[in-house]
């Protein structure tokens, strides 16, 4: 179960809200928090197994983590799990369904981090409260994805 889900209705096709989102060298775009991301190793596509770097920012407090893919069905799911070093740090899962001739677009966030993690995380990124922090940018992510979709789409 996650620890926060948000949703928008985007009037857009499914397979294009997809695009946008699993393409994550645009998540930067969209994040408020994350300032970019990058595919590692030697697929650089959104199937699973798949992983990118993303660039983080709260402030001036920067971090990095490695993503792995873990679900992606074009139209339907993008999925990726969050850690740090070998620890799990978080599973962020993107699910796609249409909807009055456009796409409900879903967003979830599972805190995977030991409870030491968690405590150390709060100075280090600047956040005391991460699960409403994350509610907060989660919004803003899926407004301006539905702006850029719909853009597009127009």
């Amino acid at each position: 179960m996650s620890d926060v889900q948000v949703e928008r209705k985007i009037a857009a096709a499914p397979e294009a809200v997809w695009t946008l989102v699993s393409d994550v060298t645009r998540m930067g775009e969209w994040s408020p928090e994350t300032v970019g991301c990058a595919w590692v190793g030697d697929q650089k596509q959104p199937v699973v197994g798949a992983r990118f770097k993303g660039r983080n920012q709260s402030g001036w407090r920067k971090w990095s983590t490695v993503c792995k893919v873990v679900e992606a069905e074009r139209g339907k799911s993008f999925v990726f799990e969050v850690k740090g070093g070998p620890v799990d740090v978080s599973l962020w899962e993107y699910r796609f369904e249409a909807a009055d001739g456009g796409t409900r677009v879903t967003e979830s966030w599972t805190d995977r981090r030991p409870k030491l993690m968690e405590l150390i995380s709060r100075p280090l990124m600047g956040v005391s409260d991460r699960a409403s922090h994350n509610r907060e940018t989660m919004q803003a992510t899926l407004e301006r994805l539905a702006a850029a979709a719909e853009s597009a789409h127009a």
